[in-house]
């Protein structure tokens, strides 16, 4: 079998994915908005070795469409800011990646580049960022800066109205350019930038410091960042991708791209997709692309079990549950397996997205993850200290740092 190093993320959001998922029992719907359960289900998740965890946001209630929020009343509505959020959780949990979900359409790039680098410091190099486009009219209506028309995603999909394919690239493009503003600010202070000396009055090193200069079609930034380098240099940026457009998002700007396919035949021309863009599309980051499966996961003892379960939610919320994600409701066992399935495909990692929380978190920490560490395809290193060092990333370098002679270089000089 195939040791390609495999890694393990799990989504959080809310009681868990399946919208009935808070009526059950094992549910803890009193607790969404306490700070306590978001850290109790981190802390799950890092017991086992879990990688990362990423926490959904939006600037909207809770939709299953692209349309206006539903009026039902039997789902969660509302949820805390997962960048607030994981900041809270970052300083009570380490060694595990917080990885919370900023929209770049209506939030300002140099905000959003400070706030993943300060979760940086806060987590001491564990912080990522899932970066997330907002295509809904009613997200626009509640910044008020600009509209955006409905968005029809099937015709947009399938690039049958120019209109919405041209929307679609636009904002994107603004992603993208989001993204590279947070990588040049990220860069924008030296690693040593920061002297500290009393004795003569420096804080700081100005020279040290750095304009990135970004000129793009919707904003323009100066710089340089409000926040010293962190200790990852770049935190980690995770792309979630349905078609070509973000494949190039994806390909050009992410660390770790998201795809969700929804069988074999499915997998094999998503990855064909992806390898035709990284040929035509310039890749901005050191790293290769890593390639990361998604999928909703419900766990019971039996196959039968579990579809059980899945149909008795759908009951409660009366109606059948869908997701662009496969849905793998099945026993530990089998959820393992198809994993490593996606592994020797050549998948790098898998996001999985709990139906049920906490229950099915700790059905894949204590049932899932003990299998698959059997195998031995899960790497951890043990002197890991950071996100990008547990995911096997390069150190990142800074584009702005020049070659400085050390002190006793000039010492040495001086004295000749």
């Amino acid at each position: 079998m195939s040791r390609t190093p495999f890694h393990l993320g799990i989504a959080l959001d809310g009681a868990g994915w399946h919208p009935a998922a808070w009526r059950l029992d094992a549910a803890r719907p009193a607790a969404l908005f306490d700070a306590d359960y978001w850290v109790s289900l981190v802390v799950e998740a890092q017991s086992a070795g879990i990688d990362l965890v990423t926490i959904e946001d939006s600037l909207g209630l809770q939709t299953s469409g692209f349309g206006a929020v539903e009026l039902r009343r039997d789902e969660v509505r509302g949820r805390l800011d997962a960048l607030l959020l994981a900041n809270t959780i970052a300083a009570q949990v380490p060694g595990i990646g917080i990885v919370p979900t900023v929209t770049t359409t209506h939030t300002e790039p140099f905000h959003t580049a400070t706030g993943i680098q300060t979760l940086d410091h806060v987590s001491e190099g564990w912080a990522g960022w899932r970066v997330q486009v907002s295509a809904r009219s009613h997200e626009a209506a509640h910044v008020g800066r600009r509209a955006i028309p409905a968005l029809d995603p099937v015709a947009a999909a399938v690039g049958t109205d120019e209109e919405q394919s041209a929307l679609i690239r636009q904002l994107f493009g603004e992603a993208a350019d989001a993204i590279e503003v947070a990588h040049r600010l990220w860069d924008s202070w030296e690693d040593d930038a920061v002297i500290r000396d009393v004795a003569t009055g420096r804080f700081i090193d100005r020279e040290r410091l750095h304009y990135v200069d970004f000129e793009g079609e919707s904003f323009s930034v100066k710089g340089p960042s409000i926040v010293p380098r962190s200790p990852q240099g770049q935190p980690v940026v995770y792309v979630l991708a349905h078609q070509q457009v973000p494949y190039e998002l994806a390909v050009a700007q992410a660390d770790i791209v998201g795809i969700t396919p929804h069988s074999d035949e499915h997998l094999e021309r998503i990855l064909g997709e992806l390898g035709d863009t990284e040929l035509r599309v310039e890749r901005r980051v050191n790293d290769p692309l890593r390639i990361w499966t998604e999928a909703v996961v419900l766990i019971e003892d039996t196959r039968e079990k579990a579809a059980e379960a899945l149909a008795a939610l759908d009951e409660l919320h009366r109606g059948t549950y869908a997701s662009d994600a496969v849905i793998l409701a099945d026993t530990a066992e089998n959820v393992a397996a198809q994993l490593l399935r996606w592994q020797q495909a050549g998948v790098t990692g898998v996001r999985l997205r709990p139906a049920r929380l906490p229950l099915d978190l700790e059905r894949i920490t204590r049932g899932v993850v003990p299998v698959l560490d059997e195998t031995g395809v899960l790497e951890r290193p043990r002197d890991a200290s950071t996100l990008r060092q547990r995911l096997g990333f390069a150190p990142a370098t800074n584009r702005y740092a020049t070659a400085r002679p050390e002190t006793a270089e000039l010492i040495e000089s001086a004295n000749r």
